[in-house]
């Protein structure tokens, strides 16, 4: 098992509230309501404790709005990035 840090911007289109839901593979992670405080985008924060392998974040909308995820990276931990939404731990 290994301890990674993963981070990813998170934009939302103005003028919308929406609530959503957080997934890396099936595991919720957390559910939010996205706030705007004059900021285009929330930076999320992922502390992922896990063996080798491949995770899938999964963004699950409550409400109307959309949300994309961009500028994934690791910040702590064995783990490179795949694409927006995939990693990898590789220890």
């Amino acid at each position: 098992m290994a301890f990674c840090k993963v981070s990813f911007d998170l934009f939302c289109d103005k003028g919308n509230k929406p609530r959503y839901r957080l997934y890396v593979n099936n595991e919720l992670f957390a559910e939010r309501t996205y706030l705007w405080q004059g900021t285009e985008y929330l930076r999320e924060n992922l502390q992922v404790k896990a063996s080798p392998g491949e995770y899938k974040i999964t963004l699950q909308k409550l409400d109307k709005g959309k949300l994309n995820i961009r500028n994934t990276k690791v910040d702590f931990g064995p783990a490179e990035i795949i694409d927006s939404t995939t990693f990898r731990i590789t220890q």
